[in-house]
């Protein structure tokens, strides 16, 4: 498995992770736990040594998922998790209330570190930025948590351009979590330059554009009402319908690579810069090796440029978070 650093402190992962949210949420209903744990086994058996969770998948169940199941292998992965929410009162399945506070950072820290029996995280994102504390403050309280050794790395998660820069001030940022895929360009703009000039790493998240890019989805998929594509504008019916123009250009450089969709558009991604690491989530083993397929996919100068251009000319249709999550992004 080829590796990837992130951050100027060198955090070295596979160059593919795995993105566990739905194994526990999201996606659909809880899936099996010991199929799951099965799952990770095999990615860790195929060299993925990244895997990303958060206290609010589940909420809390994920990391132990994670936890338990990656115990055996701790010297050889890397667990990143993310902060920064509290629960919603009287809603059991989702937290809603952003909450960045010092003391309540270091309270998300210590249960992070119960639930995936660790004693150092290796990677802490906040998961999104609060406007209620100053991202000085967040940085400073990650600071103390990696003094005291509770905490390797800092990262961030869907923050904009000059919250990344006021936070790197502070304490380094490793990482920038971000969604970011064909199906989602807007980083180029502002935030890659940005990463690229502050030696951080990127980690996109949603690097299948929640699935679309696989080709997989039609516009006559039914999506479960716990599916939270079910909300997202991007993935009502007749956006599908339009956005289909994006698939159908990656399948035919899929097939003149004999490559799946899927895997072109994680080639991509890795293509783009080597410090870019997509996590893709996947339920499935089969998925699995597909994606990690992609390392396999050469995609020359010229391919690059000819993605590129050809998927700049398609507008894709509907905004890619409901109106109560887009607001949470870029601050």
């Amino acid at each position: 498995m080829e590796k990837r650093k992130l951050g100027r402190a060198g955090l070295e992962v596979s160059a593919i992770g795995l993105g566990c949210m739905g194994m526990s949420w999201s996606y659909g209903p809880p899936k099996d736990k010991e199929e799951m744990t099965a799952l990770l086994h095999a990615a860790v058996e195929r060299g993925v040594t990244f895997f990303d969770t958060a206290e609010v998948y589940g909420p809390l169940t994920n990391e132990e998922l994670v936890g338990e199941a990656l115990a055996p292998f701790r010297a050889e992965v890397v667990i990143a998790t993310k902060f920064g929410w509290e629960p919603n009162p009287g809603d059991t399945n989702r937290w809603s209330a952003l909450n960045s506070r010092p003391e309540h950072i270091k309270q998300a820290a210590e249960g992070s570190l119960k639930r995936l029996r660790i004693e150092a995280i290796d990677l802490f994102y906040q998961h999104r930025v609060d406007p209620n504390v100053p991202i000085e403050d967040v940085a400073a309280a990650v600071k103390e948590l990696i003094q005291q050794g509770k905490v390797k790395h800092f990262g961030l998660s869907e923050a904009g351009a000059q919250t990344i820069r006021r936070a790197n001030a502070v304490q380094p940022v490793a990482a920038l979590q971000s969604e970011y895929s064909l199906f989602w360009r807007e980083p180029e703009r502002e935030i890659i330059p940005t990463l690229e000039e502050l030696g951080i790493g990127f980690v996109p998240f949603s690097p299948l554009g929640k699935g679309f890019l696989t080709g997989k989805i039609t516009p006559d998929t039914k999506f479960d009402s716990t599916d939270f594509r079910s909300t997202v504008p991007r993935f009502q019916e007749e956006n599908r319908a339009a956005n289909q123009r994006l698939v159908d250009l990656i399948t035919v450089f899929a097939k003149h690579k004999h490559a799946t969709p899927a895997q072109i558009a994680l080639a991509w991604l890795l293509k783009k810069k080597p410090w870019i690491v997509p996590i893709p989530g996947t339920t499935k083993l089969e998925r699995l090796n597909e994606n990690l397929g992609a390392l396999n996919v050469a995609l020359s100068p010229e391919d690059l440029k000819a993605i590129d251009t050809a998927s700049s000319e398609i507008k894709l249709e509907g905004e890619r978070y409901p109106a109560f999550h887009q607001k949470l992004v870029g601050r």
